[in-house]
Parts: C-alpha cells; sequence; structure tokens
C-alpha cells in the first residue's frame, strides 16, 4: 500500500472511529490495518520462523536496557536483518531469542538465561524482565538467534530499598534530530562512568530526513526515500526508529548504560497537547497517529510491559527508587496536558495562561507525583521530566513574554507541585528537563517574581544531543535572557549532556558540551560546573 493511500485509510478510519469508541473497542484495531493487541494465541497464532534460516546478522538496532530495579533489569534488542526495510527483512512468523545475563564480559559467570518469543505484532522487538536478582550489581548481557548473537550490553541493578548508598551518578539527555547532526555526543557518553541515563524526549523526530541525512551531509550514503516524509503511520515511526538506531553512537550509549527513558513531542507531533495536534486534523484522526507513534515507541525502547500501550494511551509515568539516596519521579506532559494558551508560542501571560484549572500533567498524575513524596523517605528527589520547568522571561522588562509550551504556560499547575513538595516536606528537589536544545542552570523560587525569596530546588536543563544543529556558546539573547532572570545561573547553547552526581550531601551537575555535531568525532569538554547542598538549595559554581 502508498503513503499516500494508507493515508486516506487513516481519515477513513478516524471518521468511523471516534475516541469514545477507540478507547473502548479492541475491534477498533481491524479498522486501522495495523494490530495494536496482543499477539494471538494457539491455532491463530503466527507460525514460528527457523531461526537458522535467517541469513543475515538480524542485530543491527543493537541492545539497550531500561528502568532498573532492585532485584531486577529489563533488556531490550529488536531482529532486523534489513531495518531500513518495511518488514526489517523478515517474514510475519515468530522467532525464538535466547539471552545471557552474567556477572562478566565473557560470560564465564552467567546468573540467567532464557528464551523469548519476538513477535512479528511487536516487529520483532524483544523485551526480557529478569527477576530475583541481587541489587546494587553490574551486569553484562547479550542475546542469541540461529547462528547470529548480539553485541555485548552493560547494565545493572538499582540498590535494595533501604540501601545507604553513598553516591549516584546519572547522565541526561534530550532532543537528538539525526537530519540537524552527529550523535558524537553519545560517543562521549558511552565512555562515561554513570550509573543510568535519563532520556528526556525527543528520541526521535517526525520530520522528513534527506537522502543525505540532512546537516550530517553524508557523501558515503544514500538514505532510502522513505525516510524523505514525515512519519504519520506504524510503518514510518517503526522505520525512523530503525534510522535512528543505526546510528553507531547512540547504539554504543545504549549498550554502556541502563536508559530510563519519557517522551516529549516529537516522537509523535510537534507541540501536541492531549488529544490536540499541531494542526487542524479532526482528534479522532490524531489519535490515530498517536496510537501508531506510541506503539512504536514501546516497540524500540527497553521498557516494561506496565507501560505497552492501550489504542492511543500509555501510561509512562513511573517511580524508580536507589536506595534511601535518591527518589525519581518520570513525568509524562504531553499525554494529559490542557492545550496550550493563546495559540502556544511565546506569548504574554494573561487570563486564559493563568487559569487555575489548567493542567500540564494532568490531575491523577499531579496527584500521584505528590502522594509520592508524601512517602518518600529519600535524600534527593528527583523528576526528571520534559519542559522548562522554571519562570524563564525573555526580556527583562514589563513587557515580557513566557512559552506556553513550557510550566511558564500552566503558571497554576507549577504552583500546585510546589506547594505539594513544601507541604510533604521535600528539601532537596531537583528538576530534570530537556526540549530547548541549550543548557540550563535554575534555582526554583518560592516565588518568581522576588530574587531573595527562598530556593525551593534546583533545575538541570539538558541541552540537545544534536537538535538545533551545532549551536553558539552564547546564544544571542543570552544577555537578554540571563538579565532577565537572575535565578538563571548557567546558559549554554552547544551540544551534549548533563552529568549530575548524587551524593548524601551535595549533588553536583557538569555541563559536557561539544563545539559540532553537523561534522563527526569532536571532542568533549565541561562547559561548566555546579554544586547544591543538602538542606540548603541553590546552585554555587563548583
Amino acid at each position: 500500500m502508498t503513503h499516500s493511500a494508507h493515508q486516506q485509510e487513516l481519515r477513513e478510519a478516524a471518521r468511523n472511529t471516534g475516541r469514545r469508541r477507540f478507547l473502548t473497542v479492541t475491534g477498533a484495531a481491524a479498522a486501522l490495518a495495523f494490530s495494536v493487541g496482543l499477539p494471538a494465541a494457539g491455532a491463530a497464532s503466527a507460525a514460528e520462523l527457523d531461526a537458522r534460516r535467517i541469513g543475515e546478522d538480524p542485530f543491527t538496532l543493537g541492545v539497550a536496557s531500561g528502568d532498573p530495579l532492585p532485584e531486577s533489569v529489563l533488556l531490550w534488542t529488536r531482529l532486523a536483518p534489513r531495518p531500513f526495510e518495511p518488514d526489517s527483512g523478515l517474514p510475519a512468523a515468530r522467532i525464538q531469542v535466547g539471552w545471557e545475563l552474567a556477572r562478566d564480559e565473557r560470560f564465564q559467570r552467567v546468573v540467567r538465561r532464557g528464551t523469548a518469543t519476538a513477535h512479528p505484532e511487536f516487529h520483532h522487538s524483544v523485551h526480557v524482565e529478569v527477576k530475583g536478582l541481587a541489587p546494587d550489581r553490574v551486569l553484562y548481557y547479550r542475546f542469541r538467534t540461529g547462528q547470529w548473537t548480539s553485541p555485548v550490553g552493560r547494565t545493572r541493578t538499582a540498590p535494595a530499598p533501604g540501601a545507604h548508598k553513598r553516591e549516584l551518578s546519572l547522565a541526561a539527555v534530550s532532543c537528538q534530530a539525526y537530519h540537524d547532526g552527529y550523535f558524537t555526543a553519545y560517543k562521549h557518553l558511552a565512555q562515561e562512568d554513570v550509573d543510568v541515563v535519563f532520556h528526556l524526549g525527543d528520541y526521535l523526530y517526525e520530520y522528513a530526513v534527506t537522502a543525505t541525512g540532512g546537516a550530517r551531509n553524508y557523501t558515503d550514503r544514500t538514505l532510502p526515500a522513505l525516510f524523505n516524509r514525515e512519519t504519520t503511520t506504524l510503518e514510518d515511526y517503526r522505520l525512523r526508529y530503525a534510522l535512528y538506531k543505526s546510528d553507531p553512537d547512540l547504539r554504543a550509549a545504549h549498550a554502556a548504560h541502563p536508559f530510563v527513558v519519557t517522551w516529549d513531542d516529537h516522537e509523535t507531533e510537534n507541540n501536541y497537547a492531549g488529544d490536540t495536534p499541531e494542526n487542524s486534523v479532526p482528534p479522532e484522526e490524531f489519535l490515530i497517529r498517536r496510537a501508531a507513534a506510541y506503539r512504536a515507541y514501546w516497540e524500540n525502547q527497553p521498557l516494561r510491559t506496565p507501560q505497552r500501550p492501550e489504542g492511543p494511551d500509555m501510561k509512562l509515568y513511573r517511580r524508580l527508587q536507589f536506595g534511601r539516596l535518591a527518589q525519581f519521579d518520570i513525568l509524562d506532559t504531553r499525554q494529559y496536558r490542557s492545550d496550550q494558551a493563546y495559540g502556544d508560542g511565546w506569548q504574554t501571560p494573561g487570563p486564559e495562561s493563568e487559569d487555575p484549572s489548567r493542567t500540564l500533567t494532568g490531575a491523577a498524575q499531579e496527584r500521584w507525583l505528590i502522594d509520592g513524596w508524601r512517602h518518600s523517605k529519600a535524600t534527593w528527589n528527583v523528576v526528571p521530566q520534559q519542559v522548562t520547568f522554571a519562570r524563564r522571561r525573555d526580556v527583562p522588562t514589563d513587557a515580557y513574554k513566557l512559552s506556553m509550551d513550557s510550566w511558564d504556560g500552566y503558571p497554576a499547575s507549577r504552583d500546585r507541585v510546589l506547594k505539594g513538595a513544601e507541604a510533604t516536606g521535600v528539601d532537596n528537589l531537583m528538576v530534570l528537563t530537556g526540549d530547548v536544545h541549550v543548557g540550563y542552570a535554575f534555582d526554583l523560587k518560592r516565588d518568581f517574581d522576588d530574587p531573595a525569596s527562598r530556593t525551593v530546588g534546583t533545575e538541570i536543563v539538558a541541552t540537545s544531543i544534536a537538535s538545533g544543529k551545532n549551536g553558539s556558546e552564547k546564544p544571542a539573547n543570552w544577555a537578554t535572557v540571563t538579565t532577565a532572570n537572575p535565578h538563571m545561573k548557567f546558559y549554554n547553547g552547544r551540544r551534549g549532556y548533563a552529568l549530575v552526581t548524587l551524593q548524601e550531601r551535595q549533588a553536583r551537575a557538569d555541563y559536557r558540551t561539544v563545539p559540532a555535531v553537523t561534522t563527526p568525532g569532536a571532542p568533549v569538554t565541561t562547559a561548566a560546573s555546579f554544586v547544591t547542598e543538602v538542606g540548603n538549595q541553590g546552585l554555587t559554581p563548583a
């Protein structure tokens, strides 16, 4: 079926499938021309392929692990001998995949092994939840099928719930537009000594990628024409993940560290809000696109079973504990938000944006977050999420504007969260953010209008991996924005990632940047470092 014919099919399905029916009738899968259910059981199940018949390496997209728990790890791979073809070079058949988990890279001390099924309904992705493990252990894993063995991945379990872990190191990453440049930052991140990586959104972009890879300007390869269009169908999204995961630096980072992922907008469509699309298509049609995007996201990320989507809905917010040192409350600020005020963009705030009923998280997620703080015994309460949390004025005058897509467009929602943190006694709050393609460091203030008001937490904004191309150390608005926001302690426009080290008495943030992404092989340097003390929040240069 051609792409235009599939588009027409989606429109027709949307007209006949309202949101209520979409959410309640499993038969919607047939109307959408792709499976959104579980693989069939029994006689109706897909046939099984003898893995010995796979004649090309099926592990082209690498391996990954994610969401570490004290006694469990989640292992991921996807079989794709020909990743740039819609069927990945495999028939619509089940394939058995062996896996091993060991204490050493040579697999002489194997602690678990087993077999998983790669189902065609899930595009031959494999999600293995290995349980019964010892806490706080570094482990190595690999997959086998037929004559083929995957690359080796390195992962780890989280500390035991009551463990007094003295130090935890993490990286925060976001925004990796393939067409804007190379993923050089991931090559460096793969060599860093971190316990876990938090991906804060925009893992892929829906925009077209040219035959030369956009700003990568390939001269040694030609990308298929099927990438040179916006993603709208399940096939489109699946293929786009294959393109992104074909990048060796991204594969290296996944193999080196467990990832904890959450999405922003571009995994589906730019700046969508709940079931409201960016463009003027019917909500029912957009939900079909969202269902495709969410399904492809789960298939291609190291996520556990509770995150598996149901139609256009997927519960991505979740909580991870790392002993008594840190609690991580991973948010989803896209799926449940109110539509952006004043038509989105940078606008003068007013009654519409300041409406108390507006929400960025939805009521259920907001309650879940604050209830989680109420029961937290962690020294650090960290909130990995997507869009800028601190107030961010564009100019230092009364004629300022704010971003309606960030928490500034939902100030009542932010106020409820900050008051919830104060009411529950959260002393060491840290927000991790992506989205804006720059590095920021913010003090979170009880009253952003009063620079002398109490600092109630900190925000570390990780710059992009590639989005925005090379960027600059001091963007054109650097002086204006830093003057307009005295609680902003750092602003840098280069690409890279943030390293955060949590300790019992302080936390340290290191902003790691590369000078260019439009050419490969750039070195990495530390642009700035800050610390904040336990019980005395506020960022100071390290």
